[in-house]
């Protein structure tokens, strides 16, 4: 589980969530649970054969990892559950140790009262003296100490009681995580055990994990994409809602991408692999939840603080009670009472306060499609109060066609396309593919020379040409026409021969569907709105404006983009929404970083908190509900477990209950705190998504 009582964790750097370890082999036994995470994808069900909790340590979590993905079980129910045997047979044998007590038996009650002990305690007293050998103090420690204690002062029946129940909050607490976790799990099963492959003596059927990069995989009707890659051959529908979230089928075909874990429609796809069976966007979404753990929360952190000298504070506060009672000559009396308040002092709560319930959110979260990478990424998203949006490939879909072109005397359209097209045929930028695809046939230029930021100039024919932005290129007589066109949301592309201006390009890239929904839902929940782009003020204000944002940043270079956010964030908690190689030091710099996509850049995707494996902004209000009711949740659950803490301490002091009546509301508190972190899991209903009509177009500028 958490280390919050074990001692600080040890310095960790963030992995690069690209690769990951294949899925067939086992994940390596972790040397010490206590100092670090456990392994979301191999937390699976405890077998059968090995019932027990090696942890002994509420907060402290197992000893040793469990195995990977081939040995991953569904959850039973909880009355078949064996790891929570031990439990029901130390819960079993105290009660008839009570029957037995009750109807006069002495010796048959403390018989079974001592199975029940030894059971219970057997479940975490090994793990607790090998932390202590280690120098690692614990709550079950504390709980040790209690039950040996009461059987020292001949409390057989409630040393008993104590080691059933913190044996059995144990057991709840671990079956809480593991289903916390099954979200991700589920998430490797969208994998298929074998794929058909085409060879050159016909289709083989492999293993999925051994599939490699430029096989051509053969999918059917129905079945799973065993990896990334590219439709070669067929036309169909695909289903992404169990990877992206998003509910409506794609419609792929030749030269179309699509993602591993998709469910194919209704034809037979040939898909040729972009990506290793073993390492694809699937398995890197797992790979970033694996990192789940690794940097704690604002909250996680306030309980560390408080939680971690706890335990060594009750030590040293039951030494000074049982001193005391020497010292007043009733050591008897006060050496129960220590005994008390060891137990009813003890952060056992406190410490497993905030990991279920982020545990819990951030495996949610995972099944719509939002991969939170840490505890601090998920808590500083619910405090976000400001959200900032890039516009290409984020507002709009990165798709720019040519819709508009505006010539000058003696140049027909045609013309100006063309001479535009042969000079764009070498540059990658979005505008460029716009542009050849609408003159597809134009003459190769040569010279080609292009100007960062600018644009290109070389030679068609014997005819020097310049293409470029309205900021590099004077649009001269066609000046009031270009700034109409930039006010209608087209990018305008100038078009110079020999120094004389031919015509204008209007290019437009159409505003995703959802987004004017969901900056809508955004301004209902008390979000502020800003959009940060590198086209020119009049373009990005009329897509702003169709998009209904009213604070806009324009001609912004990647660190004019970092500036504006940095000066954002000391206003407030800030997210930054981006998909782009220049988005990068924006989202590095934001509270929390938003890369929309897992095929968005990998510079982007590495800068970002939190990666959105579909493209639907929708989600973006959902999870930020997510986030803000998961706050809730832990900021609830450390209240309750301090309160038991201030509550118990001064009635076990002063004798008010008793070694078991204090064990007894410990452990139900416990509880409590368990069930009310685990309802984290629920997914909210605001990350369904709803179909939305498509909205007009907008624009794209290049920087």
């Amino acid at each position: 589980m958490s280390e919050e009582c074990c001692g600080p964790e040890e310095p960790r750097k963030t992995v690069t969530p690209v690769k990951r370890q294949p899925l067939s082999r086992p994940l390596a036994p972790s040397d010490d649970a206590c100092c670090g995470p456990e392994p979301v994808v191999g937390a699976s069900t405890r077998s059968a054969d090995s019932p027990r909790h090696d942890d002994g340590d509420a907060c402290c979590g197992p000893d040793e990892a469990t195995h990977g993905h081939d040995e991953e079980k569904v959850r039973p129910p909880l009355w078949r559950d064996p790891a929570m045997l031990p439990s029901a047979i130390s819960g079993v044998a105290l009660a008839l140790g009570y029957l037995f007590d009750w109807t006069g038996l002495g010796v048959p009650a403390l018989i079974v009262q001592w199975i029940a002990l030894l059971v219970g305690a057997y479940t975490f007293v090994p793990s607790a003296i090998r932390r202590l050998l280690r120098g690692r103090l614990g709550v079950g420690l504390l709980m040790t100490i209690g039950a040996v204690g009461g059987v020292a002062l001949g409390y057989v029946g409630e040393a008993a009681a104590l080691a059933f129940l913190f044996s059995l909050a144990e057991s709840l607490e671990h079956r809480a995580m593991d289903r916390a976790k099954e979200g991700l799990r589920a998430l490797l099963s969208l994998i298929p055990e074998t794929v058909r492959v085409s060879r050159l003596s016909g289709d083989v059927t492999i293993p999925a994990a051994d599939v490699r990069e430029l096989d051509i995989l053969v999918v059917g009707a129905g079945e799973r994409i065993a990896t990334d890659g590219v439709v070669v051959e067929g036309r169909s529908s695909i289903d992404t809602s169990a990877v992206t979230g998003e509910s409506i089928p794609v419609e792929v075909a030749p030269g179309d991408e699509v993602i591993a874990g998709s469910v194919n429609g209704s034809a037979t796809l040939r898909i040729e692999a972009t990506a290793d069976g073993r390492d694809n966007s699937l398995t890197q979404i797992v790979a970033l939840v694996e990192q789940a753990h690794a940097r704690k929360g604002e909250r996680a952190r306030m309980a560390d603080r408080i939680a971690r000298p706890l335990v060594p504070t009750v030590l040293i506060l039951a030494g000074l009670v049982v001193v005391f009672g020497f010292i007043v000559g009733d050591p008897g009396l006060w050496l129960e009472r220590a005994l008390v308040v060891l137990v009813a002092a003890s952060p056992c709560a406190l410490a497993i306060a905030v990991p279920v319930t982020v545990i819990s959110a951030i495996g949610a979260a995972s099944k719509f499609g939002v991969i939170i990478k840490s505890g601090e990424a998920f808590e500083q998203f619910g405090t976000i109060r400001t959200v900032v949006f890039d516009k290409t490939g984020t507002l709009t879909r990165n798709e720019p066609q040519v819709v508009d072109v505006e010539t000058a005397p003696g140049h027909s359209r045609d013309d100006v396309l063309a001479l535009a097209a042969s000079l764009e045929a070498t540059s990658v930028h979005p505008l460029a593919a716009a542009i050849t695809a609408a003159a597809p046939r134009a003459e190769a230029a040569t010279d080609v020379v292009e100007e960062a930021g600018h644009g290109l100039h070389g030679r068609v024919g014997a005819v020097r040409v310049r293409v470029g932005n309205a900021r590099w290129l004077d649009p001269e007589m066609l000046r009031e026409r270009a700034e109409a066109m930039a006010g209608q949301g087209m990018t305008v592309v100038v078009v110079e021969t020999d120094g004389r201006v031919a015509g204008l390009i209007g290019v437009r890239d159409e505003l995703r569907p959802e987004a004017a929904e969901t900056i809508a839902m955004l301004h209902e929940r008390g979000i502020r709105t800003v959009m940060l782009t590198g086209d020119n003020e009049l373009t990005a204000r009329a897509i702003a404006a169709q998009a209904g944002i009213t604070d806009v940043r324009a001609e912004q270079l990647p660190k004019d983009k970092a500036d504006a956010i940095a000066a954002l964030v000391a206003e407030g908690p800030t997210a930054m929404v981006g998909d782009g190689i220049n988005d990068a030091p924006a989202l590095a710099t934001a509270t929390v970083g938003i890369a929309m996509g897992l095929t968005g850049s990998a510079a982007a995707i590495e800068s970002a908190d939190i990666a959105f494996t579909g493209h639907d902004l929708r989600l973006i209000p959902g999870a930020l509900a997510h986030a803000r009711r998961g706050r809730r949740i832990m900021t609830v659950n450390i209240g309750l477990a301090l309160a038991l803490i201030i509550v118990l301490f001064p009635i076990a002091l002063l004798g008010v209950l008793g070694l078991a009546g204090v064990v007894l509301v410990h452990e139900i508190a416990e509880v409590i705190v368990i069930l009310n972190g685990v309802r984290a899991a629920r997914r909210p209903a605001s990350t369904r998504l709803p179909a939305t009509a498509a909205t007009p177009a907008p624009a794209l500028e290049r920087v």
